[in-house]
């Protein structure tokens, strides 16, 4: 059953993401099943594009995010997309709470943030990405995408100071414009990290 997205532009979106993604981890990901941590998803719109890309072998996908609304429309969307082998549950919860959650694994092969808001909080997100890495497996990634140019260079640097090692940059030059704000576009920037 196909994806239904209320934006006209949601599926050539994911199409870029699909490729985006494939091209940034390679074959970084084993033949295992993966359990896959996507914050601050709002309606985890990116969540089959996930299953495909990570869940070759079986994948299990923690959405999480502080907006009741927009997971409650990714739980009724997700229950009946997802294909055999991926599960996916929704979480209202804080991402600066990463370490005091019990309802989750205690480490991700994956930890996904799309789209990340770093300049709308810089402290908030550094204590994310910060929980984030510590939820991470020894072998796992983060991977991050961003709209803008200078936000995804703060992510960079923030995530790197935080012990991460860098292990893919990449800037979409197919990347969608949007109107809203200049310089924006959907999914510019795209980079994966491991722990060192």
């Amino acid at each position: 059953m196909p994806e239904t997205f209320r934006n006209t532009h949601t599926n050539k979106d994911m199409q870029q993401l699909r490729h985006l993604l494939s091209q940034a981890i390679g074959n970084g990901i084993g033949n295992q099943p993966v359990s896959l941590l996507n914050l601050a998803c709002g309606r985890a719109d990116e969540t089959r594009v996930l299953a495909d890309v990570f869940g070759k072998n079986g994948i299990q996908i923690s959405g999480m995010d502080i907006r009741d609304r927009e997971l409650d429309i990714a739980r009724e969307r997700w229950k009946k997309l997802l294909p055999d082998n991926a599960e996916a549950e929704f979480h209202v919860q804080n991402g600066t709470k990463l370490s005091t959650l019990k309802q989750l694994p205690d480490d991700f092969d994956v930890v996904f943030m799309r789209h990340q808001n770093y300049w709308n909080g810089d402290t908030t997100w550094k204590e994310i990405y910060d929980q984030a890495l510590h939820r991470l497996d020894e072998d796992g990634m983060m991977v991050i995408t961003s709209y803008f140019d200078r936000e995804h260079n703060q992510a960079l640097e923030a995530i790197q100071s935080l012990g991460a090692k860098l292990i893919t940059n990449i800037r979409n030059p197919d990347s969608r414009i949007l109107l809203d704000a200049k310089g924006k576009s959907v999914d510019r920037h795209i980079a994966v990290f491991s722990k060192l």
